[in-house]
Parts: C-alpha cells; structure tokens; sequence
C-alpha cells in the first residue's frame, strides 16, 4: 500500500507538469517586512538566501513566535514534537529528535544540523544538537523556526543528514523597550528573563536578553531497581534542571554581531552507565558559547556578498559515581567524563543573477577546530582512563544554480565538496524540479545524497572496554521524494509528501570477537519510505487549527526487520479559538505516536497527549499572561531505553502545568 501511494504521487507529479500556468511572483528581492505579509511564508535555510518556501527544493515547514506563544511551547524540542513528520524522546537528561522513522537511541542528534541565525550549532565532540533545557536560547527571543526536511549537504555539509533546523531570533525592534517575564510550572520550577530591544535613529539595532531556570524535578519509580539497597526504586532529589543563558545581537548598517553563552547542570536520576542509583552526584553539565560576525552586502547589478567569522566553544563535563566494592561495604568513587571543544571558521558566499535564468551561489566554508579533547578518570584515588587530545581542520566548497527553465519550472541544482583529515573528501549534489501549474499550486521532484562524518568519539575515544577506529567513514544517504503543495484561497493550505531513502555505511557500536572490545563500525544499511500529509487553515477573525500525519516504514537491511524507536504512525491536530479578538486565546495541542520497538525486543505503547493553553496579551496594556496544563488527561507512556539505561522504557512526565507572566516597558 506504501509503494501505492508513493508512485501515485510520482504519477501525479509527471501528469501535472503538461499544465499551463502564470508566472510565480518573484521575491528575492522582496523586503523581510513585506514578505511576512504574504499568503506564503518564506524560508531562508532551504538555500541560504530567502525564498518562498514554495520555491525551495524542500518540504518546509515554520513555526512562527505567535505559535510559540498560543500552544505554550516551552523548548525547541516541545515545537518539534509537534511538526509534521518528527517525534522527541527523553531518557531525563537529554531530549531526542526523530524525523522520518529515525531516531536511534543514545544517539546525540547528530543526524540532524541545527542553527541558529545560519550559526551552527552541533557541536565538534560529538556532533550532537541540543533540542531540550540544554538548547542555549529561550524559546522567548525565537521569531521563527524553519524545518527544512531532507538532505541539504550540497549547502551545509556535515550532519544535514534528515534535515535542517534554522532557529531565527528576533531583532531589537521586535521589542521596542525592557521586556520582563517569569514562569512558575509543576516540580519546583521557575524561569526568569530579562531583555532590551531597540532600533535606534542612527541605524543601529541590538537585542540583549538573560535567563535564569530551575527545576527541583520529580521523585521517580524505576521498577527495575526495586530492591531495598536501591531505595526500592525510588529516585530523590536526583532530576533536578537548571541553566543560566545569555544572548546578544547588534546590527549596524551591514554587519551584525551576535554572542551566545549557556550553561545547563541536569541530574541524572535513571542509574543510566550502571552508576549508583539513587545518588545526587550523578549529573551532567553543559555550557556552549560562540561569538558570531556576519558581513552583508547588495551591490548593484544583482550581486549579494556575505562574508561570516566566528568563534566556538563547548565543554561538557558528567559527574559519575560507581561502587567499586566487590563485598556489602560500598565504596563509592565518582568518575569524571570531560570534552572540552573549541572552533573557528569562516564562510564566504557570492550570489548574482545571470540572464534573468541564473540565480549562482558559490560558497567556501573553512572550520579549525583549535581543541577536541576527551579525558575521563576517577576523582579519588586518582586514576587516568582516557586522555584524547586532538585538533583537525576541514573545509568546503559549495555551487548551487537555480535555472529558470520556464516561467512556471524552476531546476534547482547544486553541489558541495567537503575535504577531512581523517578520512579525505566526498561529493554530495541535490536537484530540485519546481512546478507551478496554477498560481496557489506547487509540484516538487527532489533527490539529493548528505554525509554525516564520523565525530571524534566515535573515532578516538578508548577505555578497557572500548577501543578506537581510525578508520571509519562517513555515513551516507540517498533520498527521493515528491511534494506538492496547494493553497486554496488566502488561508487554507494543502501539503503531501511521498519519501524514500537509502543509508549506506551507518555507524553501529559493537563487540569485536577477535578481542571482545566495543569499536564503532560502518555496518548497517537502511532503508524507508513513507507519505505526509497536511491540512492547515487560518480564518481573518482568528480562528485557526490543523491535521498532519506521516507515515513511515524505517527497516534495516542488514539486521532484518523495523528500526527501534521508529513509530510507523505519527499525527498532529491543533486548534486555536480567540475568545476576545487578538487578545485572549484558548489553544489545544494534540500529538499521537505510535507504537515503538524497544532495544529488548518489546514494544513502547501509542499515545495521544493533548496540551492545553489560556493566552492573553494586552488585556492590559504591556502585559502577557499564559496558562498551560500539559498531557491534559495524565496518560502513562514512555519512551524506549538506550543501551545505556538499564530501563527499556523510559515513563514520560504526567499531567504538569505552567503559568507564565510578562510585561513590556
């Protein structure tokens, strides 16, 4: 039946293009300003420079700050869970995204390339992007955030595996004043944020916003320590959260500069590593930061220049306590796991528009990393495990043309080349057929190849249990898909998606016979294919709501049989009512995943959780005022356990709530 649908699409999409048709408006350029006050949102991460997400070579979705206020999203990964086609996990330390029925657990969202501002985010131990508490931006300063699926290594590179998530922040004049917020919500937590904005005469723009959060977290059952030296399975005072975080943007003429620092300590109340259950020690502490400098020019006759320096830094450091007694009497050593990364680059990119068919973007991007070092060892008595010190280079050469092959068909081809120390250079192209047979309807072919490059973890890192593997590669994905899109009048939008793909190389861990040592290895292909579906509307007086749902059948080809954590039904259905016009919302969130296959063979339940908020602002002048009640009916569910936790099912947070308080000077 999936191979039905996915060639009805493809069929569809060959029928369609013997349609005549009016010429697409064309944006580029169009004013941010103006382009916001459209029918069709625009995207900037699908090619980097801003389009209609009609004419981007990809499926796009955005979520917009007005949605972040009215469903009470309180994390990037609360709006991913809710977008077409993505599901989060959460083993109480770190959050999880899964996209297209992939999601292996443990592994660090490394498959998936996050920004922020076009800034990346992944870092360089291992790769990974942080969607949960630890994400180094309030979500209160996002103006939108672009989804952008599929690959996109011919731009990007690394790690734009399943797709790109580009977190856009707001500009000073968003805010026009001081701004003040407070949270308090469920497990003794609160958040803080205070934040400036202004635009000022002489054409200069800055944003400078700080957070403070704490959350003394939930006492936990774990069924699996339920003995009496373990506290009967019970976790106290060992999931609690907190991060400070600081953000700042100035913009001035043609620069912009912008400066991130956040640092996030979360207990670990799961045992996870086999550490002592039930100890408050047990903890992680991540702090990221990086100092951003763009230049941006429009010269005449078409031409754009962008030119971007930074400067990165990442330190992670795990607190964890083993016992290593071999008799009653404990002996508890705490064990500490350090990364410490630093990294600079550069990017450089031209555009111009030639014979009016022509759009060319040629792009370099060159990254040091000055510092990738893994140490781990115990605290006392003092003993060295691991003690990996490295520094790499790379760099990438990128050429997209978007021709004009007809007033209603757009080719979108492009490629980029990437040059490692460790393993030497790959080639990844993407093409994108765009048609527009009708001015409100939009037909898409896409194919493209992406990469992700092993990270240095899963090359260098060592213990007695573990060895390295200088030479793995990267893994590689092929994926096809057809998207159409149809807005029928100004607010109603239509959108299907058919996919496949095919993963080559992937990296699994696992057991040497010849010495019985863990080592990372290229083994395992993949292969899915799946169809999503979505129907969005938007009334003038307010009203709003949605429906999507996807499809996907993820299955390995080496080991047999569906991937875990890999659900094949995903749904999502919203509605926002306006009980008085433009100032007070009711808004309901309801997401369903289905069933998951478990690392021990057995099966994580479906679920439907409905989220539910009361929003206002300026029901008096400068004030914003929100309710939330999440999971509304309290349902059990979990989400399934990696090799890591001695749970194969991780339960999720029951019915918690959250009111929040702002006012603007």
């Amino acid at each position: 039946m999936r191979k039905i649908a996915f060639g009805t699409l493809l069929l569809m999409s060959i029928a369609v293009l013997a349609w005549p048709q009016k010429p697409p408006t064309d944006l580029t350029e169009m004013k941010l300003e103006d382009l916001m006050n459209i029918e069709v949102e625009s995207v900037y991460g699908a090619s980097k420079h801003l389009q209609k997400v009609t004419e981007a070579p990809a499926s796009v979705t955005i979520v917009t700050s007005e949605e972040i206020q009215k469903y009470g999203y309180r994390t990037l990964a609360d709006i991913l869970q809710n977008v077409r086609g993505f599901y989060v996990s959460y083993d109480r330390n770190y959050s999880y995204v899964g996209v297209r029925g992939f999601a292996r657990p443990g592994d660090y969202n490394c498959r998936i390339l996050l920004l922020v501002d076009a800034h990346r985010i992944n870092e360089n131990l291992y790769d990974s992007a942080s969607i949960g508490t630890e994400f180094p931006l309030d979500v209160d300063l996002i103006d939108r955030v672009e989804i952008i699926r599929g690959p996109s290594s011919s731009i990007y590179g690394t790690n734009a595996f399943f797709g790109v998530i580009n977190v856009i922040t707001k500009r000073g004049r968003d805010l026009k004043g001081v701004e003040l917020s407070g949270d308090l919500a469920s497990f003794g937590t609160g958040l803080g944020r205070a934040s400036y904005g202004n635009k000022f005469k002489n054409g200069l723009e800055m944003l400078v916003s700080s957070s403070l959060y704490h959350s003394h977290g939930q006492r936990l059952y774990y069924k699996e320590f339920d003995s009496p030296d373990t506290n009967h399975g019970i976790a106290e005072n060992a999931d609690g959260d907190q991060f400070g975080q600081f953000f700042a943007n100035l913009t001035y003429r043609d620069f912009s500069f912008q400066a991130v620092y956040a640092s996030r300590e979360k207990g670990i109340p799961t045992g996870s590593f086999e550490t002592v259950f039930n100890d408050p020690r047990n903890r992680t502490t991540d702090a990221q930061g990086y100092l951003d400098l763009k230049y941006e020019r429009s010269f005449g006759n078409q031409w754009q220049l962008l030119g971007r320096f930074y400067y990165d830094q990442y330190n992670y450091d795990g607190d964890y306590v083993y016992d290593y007694s071999e008799s009653a009497t404990p002996s508890l050593v705490v064990n500490k796991d350090v990364g410490r990364g630093k990294w600079w680059g550069g990017e450089l990119k031209l555009a111009k528009t030639l014979l009016e068919r022509h759009k060319f973007t040629l792009g370099s991007e060159f990254r040091h990393n000055l510092q990738q070092d893994q140490i781990n060892y115990d605290v006392s008595p003092f003993v060295q495990y691991v003690d990996d010190r490295r520094n790499s280079k790379f760099w990438g050469l990128y050429l997209q043309d978007e021709i004009t092959l007809r007033k209603d068909l757009v080719l979108n081809a492009g490629v980029r080349h990437d040059r490692y120390a460790t393993f030497g250079g790959t080639t990844n192209p993407r093409l994108g057929l765009i048609y527009s047979p009708f001015k409100k309807t939009t037909l898409k072919l896409l194919y493209g190849d992406a990469f992700r490059a092993p990270n240095v973890y899963e090359l260098f890192y060592y213990t007695s249990s573990q060895k390295s593997n200088l030479n793995l590669k990267p893994e590689t994905i092929k994926t096809y898909e057809v998207v159409w899109e149809q807005y029928l009048g100004k607010r109603f939008r239509v959108a299907a998606s058919g996919f496949h793909y095919n993963i080559e190389g992937l990296i699994n861990q696992q057991t040497d016979p010849v010495d019985g040592l863990l080592v990372f290895r290229n083994t395992e292909k993949v292969s899915a294919e799946g169809l999503e579906l979505e129907l969005e509307k938007k009334w003038a007086w307010g009203l709003e709501g949605g429906l999507n749902y996807a499809f996907q059948d993820a299955k390995s080809q080496t080991f047999g049989g569906q991937l875990t954590n890999s659900p094949k039904h995903l749904g999502r259905f919203n509605l926002s009512v306006p009980l008085v016009k433009k100032k007070l919302f009711a808004s309901m969130d309801a997401r369903y995943v289905g069933k998951r296959k478990t690392l021990a063979g057995n099966n994580a339940g479906a679920y439907v959780v409905p989220d539910f908020t009361l929003f206002s602002r300026n029901l008096r002048k400068g004030w914003e005022i929100s309710a939330s009640l999440y999971n509304l009916f309290n349902k059990r569910y979990g989400d399934p356990g990696s090799n890591d936790n001695r749970q194969d099912i991780i339960e999720q947070d029951g019915r918690s709530f959250r009111l929040k308080i702002g006012y603007r000077f």
